[in-house]
């Protein structure tokens, strides 16, 4: 199972909106077939393990890292595809939290005879999927927040400049989260402070992930870099303004406008967030300013934080990590639960969940 995650991880960065999935056929106490998913519409992992496998698979044991599914989507089940093989036995990791699946592949597996065992290395595929988990299960993606700091919190200095706190080393890490994202966002504030194009430089032929502005009264202009490289309309943004004009005029730049008001002439960040599940986006970055972050947080939508921490003090008066108001007390904390923690070049990166808001 463990080499079965590790081919699912080659995926990290092309199978959404699909699950990462690996599969290993083992057959006398060897590997005799192995694949991965490498990309929404073409083969499951399960169909390139028989691949390889061949007759050899008859009798085998599969282990898969999700639940195979039963459904017949852009490719036919791999339920059907092991139960013809003749596979004997199916371990599998964690299940598939797709209504269409959601257990019958195991059903399905079992009522054919073969013997079906789960929740091996369960935790460790759920963390790979949990983008994935996060759609099916609450209709939302996972949202993660990216933010380079100094030793003392602070983000910029008090006019804003920034580049650059975090040193190279930590800036290609950030490179590899973009590319396993299905969604880069940020706010108008850092558009026009920043005009980042926000796009994956590395892994060289990563996917491009969808980019994803918030900008409540159109205030971006057409010739912000973030759209000279535009490629199949990757350019998303929401707004609450119905300025027709300026509307066509992004449209013509390449991007995409979704009116999205919540009633106070702001934008509604927790439809934001279900619509980017209903376009399929399992993983979403933020890469965005203390308005915005600060935002997210006190609408419970941020799941985890991702920090960069440099070794470097800006002083009291530097912008801050969040804009949340003043707490009353210490009951109205937010609580986060350390997740990792190591030394990336001179920086340190610290990964933290949400516990509450």
């Amino acid at each position: 199972m463990a080499q079965a995650l590790r081919l699912a991880e080659m995926g990290l960065y092309s199978t959404s909106p699909n699950p990462r999935v690996g599969c290993v056929l083992v057959a006398d106490g060897r590997i005799i077939g192995s694949g991965w998913h490498r990309q929404a519409g073409e083969a499951h992992a399960e169909v390139y393990a028989l691949r390889e496998a061949g007759d050899a698979a008859r009798g085998s044991t599969a282990y898969v890292t999700m639940e195979p599914c039963s459904h017949h989507g852009r490719t036919p089940p791999c339920a059907d595809a092991l139960i013809s093989a003749g596979v004997a036995r199916v371990v599998t990791a964690a299940a598939d939290p797709n209504p269409l699946v959601a257990g019958s592949g195991n059903s399905k597996l079992r009522a054919a005879g073969l013997q079906v065992d789960t929740g091996l290395m369960e935790a460790v595929a759920h963390e790979l999927n949990i983008g994935f988990y996060s759609r099916m299960n609450r209709g939302t993606p996972w949202l993660r927040s990216k933010i380079g700091l100094s030793l003392d919190g602070r983000t910029a200095l008090a006019n804003g400049v920034s580049k650059w706190i975090t040193g190279e080393a930590a800036r290609q890490d950030v490179q590899r989260w973009r590319a396993r994202s299905c969604a880069v966002l940020t706010g108008i504030g850092t558009v026009l402070a920043d005009d980042a194009r926000l796009n994956v430089r590395e892994p060289r032929g990563a996917r491009q992930p969808l980019r994803v502005v918030l900008d409540s009264n159109l205030q971006i202009s057409v010739t912000a870099r973030i759209f000279l490289s535009v490629k199949n309309s990757n350019v998303l943004v929401y707004t609450a303004s119905r300025d027709n004009k300026k509307i066509s005029l992004l449209n013509n730049a390449g991007a995409s406008v979704s009116i999205l008001p919540d009633g106070n002439g702001r934008i509604d960040l927790a439809g934001v967030m279900r619509d980017l599940a209903k376009r399929g986006c399992n993983e979403v970055l933020v890469e965005a300013g203390s308005t915005l972050n600060g935002a997210l947080l006190r609408a419970g939508l941020t799941d985890e934080l991702l920090l960069y921490i440099a070794p470097q003090l800006l002083g009291d008066l530097g912008r801050g990590m969040f804009k949340l108001g003043e707490l009353g007390s210490l009951d109205q904390r937010v609580n986060l639960k350390w997740q990792d923690i190591r030394q990336v070049g001179t920086d340190l990166r610290i990964m933290a969940r949400v516990e509450n808001v």
